[in-house]
């Protein structure tokens, strides 16, 4: 019997992550030729693993691809969008937002999330430079605003649905702007794959991949009660309508539009000196 080849996949202790890759790791789906692990991390802890290229399969943000593009491609089945929604900018009430000069300290979630990336190219469209960036765990982000530490922050994740319940106030959807902006949805998390897998090796867990999520979408109900275990303490509806939004037939397949959206977010970072770089995407 042929030993099967070992795949160690990286992607967040999220509901959405946790909705996509419920088949592989429940094995629902099982390979004859591929054994995989998993690996459940943050996304700014997966970004800065990825630089030693310790995953085969993993997720990233398209923010951190720009600097893991010699090492990964990205996949086009995995990836999240915000079709006129995405991370939110929010604010206690104590930032006179309608001055621009008016400084404040802003919590993010990681400097290497798209989300900062966003939140960059919002600010530098509005001309607000009096900005502290504090960086903080995604999930500590509303009690450094409550707590006073910060005026505002960046919430990803389910943060986005839950917010107004903390008594909090909205500044930005940055899916929103980002829609207005470009008439594209925002891109923000992808699953890339090791450029220096063989090619055979590459196009087989794609393929993989595609199949977990669409078995998750089949079969909607088992994956969801799954991915509740990792909602953090959420009601069922909010983990329902999180992975609803960023996990469906975009997350099956970018599309043109999908594609062309992480082109123009990347060369809109190079053209404000976000990144050094000008990226060009490669997807499998």
């Amino acid at each position: 019997m042929t030993e099967k080849l070992q795949i160690r996949i990286g992607h967040s202790p999220d509901s959405d992550d946790a909705f996509m890759f419920y088949a592989l790791a429940t094995d629902k789906i099982v390979s004859d030729k591929y054994e995989f692990s998993h690996e459940l991390l943050d996304i700014d802890t997966l970004n800065y693993r990825a630089f030693n290229s310790e995953f085969d399969l993993t997720a990233m943000s398209v923010h951190a691809y720009a600097y893991l593009a010699d090492k990964y491609l990205f996949c086009k089945s995995g990836a999240s969008m915000g079709e006129n929604y995405g991370p939110v900018l929010i604010e206690n009430g104590n930032w006179d937002y309608r001055h621009q000069d008016t400084p404040a300290r802003v919590a993010i979630p990681g400097e290497l999330t798209s989300a900062f990336l966003a939140l960059k190219l919002y600010f530098a469209e509005t001309k607000r430079t009096n900005i502290e960036f504090i960086n903080v765990p995604f999930d500590k982000v509303v009690d450094s605003i409550k707590s006073g530490e910060t005026e505002a922050g960046l919430l990803i994740h389910e943060g986005q649905l839950t917010y107004t319940r903390e008594g909090l106030r909205l500044i930005v959807d940055l899916g929103v702007w980002w829609m207005q902006e470009t008439e594209l949805p925002l891109p923000l998390g992808a699953n890339g794959i090791k450029k220096d897998l063989p090619s055979n090796v590459i196009n087989d867990v794609t393929k993989l991949l595609n199949e977990s999520i669409q078995y998750a979408l089949d079969f909607r109900e088992d994956a969801l009660n799954y991915a509740l275990k990792f909602g953090r303490g959420l009601e069922y509806y909010d983990v329902d309508q999180f992975v609803g939004m960023y996990v469906n037939n975009r997350t099956l397949d970018l599309g043109g539009d999908g594609q062309k959206s992480i082109r123009e977010f990347l060369k809109r970072a190079y053209n404000n000196g976000i990144i050094p770089n000008l990226i060009e995407p490669e997807f499998v």
